[in-house]
């Protein structure tokens, strides 16, 4: 496992950053990537087997450069972690068209654009895994003032799902990370944004805002050193599951979305039958 080469994105702070360091402390090869190169270097620090890379996620050219540095410093390319991503916040109606195209631009076609980049030599070694990190906003949707950025980690549970079945011929697993609510700086300014045109009445969105912001930042319950733990074990498992909760939170809140399931499938069953001829 040691001689793995593992390719993360969102690396600067973080689960990114999290996970590259504790890979490098045991002794892993790792390509990291982030907007600014000189951020990753003083984040990580430098490694003999750490490649820093400056991407920007939107642009094709840029991965692709990126991937093709790995390959020729390490000659292959074993797990993708798919990490890097932003918080979009407000309600829908709140957040412009504008605003939910740049979420997306990151969170999810970004991702895309990574593992179309990637794809091609993890098929040619038949073997790897590729991990996407969503949210258990991505599983469960119901937080008020958090619609748009909820959708792109739905999202990338479907482009999870369906990458799994398109590449397990070839050997290579997907999973798809649910991560509850890490001590990281994923609610700083620098991480999440508000929408540029608040909606007085959206009161509900305006208090989730100041929850995550004044109550539940620096108070999260799950230890970024941890995930890092848990998804290197996740890795290394000849038989790894396709979707990952992270915190005791997520489990909580994945039980309640699964009654809420069960509940409505149920309750709906005469109506859902009726439909068939």
């Amino acid at each position: 496992m040691k001689n793995k080469v593992w390719f993360v994105t969102g690396a600067s702070k973080g689960l990114g950053q999290a996970l590259v360091r504790r890979l490098l402390k045991e002794g892993y090869s790792v390509a990291a990537t982030s907007r600014k190169e000189k951020a990753l270097i003083q984040s990580i620090g430098e490694h003999a087997n750490f490649l820093p890379l400056e991407v920007s996620l939107s642009d094709e050219t840029s991965i692709s450069t990126a991937v093709q540095k790995t390959l020729s410093k390490f000659g292959r390319i074993d797990v993708v972690v798919n990490n890097a991503g932003f918080g979009q916040g407000g309600s829908v109606e709140e957040v412009t068209a504008q605003e939910a195209r740049e979420n997306y631009d990151v969170n999810v076609f970004g991702l895309l654009n990574v593992i179309r980049a990637t794809a091609p030599a993890l098929r040619e070694q038949r073997s790897g895994h590729v991990f996407n990190i969503s949210s258990i906003g991505g599983l469960v949707g119901g937080f008020s003032g958090w619609g748009v950025y909820c959708s792109t980690k739905f999202a990338v549970a479907g482009i999870t799902e369906a990458p799994s079945a398109d590449l397990k011929s070839f050997g290579v697993h997907a999973t798809v990370v649910y991560p509850g609510y890490f001590r990281t700086h994923f609610l700083e300014n620098d991480s999440m944004r508000l929408p540029s045109r608040p909606i007085a009445a959206y009161e509900e969105s305006r208090e989730s805002m100041k929850l995550h912001k004044e109550k539940i930042n620096h108070n999260q319950p799950g230890d970024p050193e941890k995930a890092a733990e848990v998804m290197i074990k996740v890795a290394a498992d000849s038989n790894p599951p396709l979707h990952l909760l992270l915190g005791s939170d997520a489990y909580n809140m994945a039980q309640m979305k699964l009654q809420q399931l069960q509940t409505d499938i149920e309750r709906m069953k005469s109506l859902t039958v009726f439909t068939d001829f």
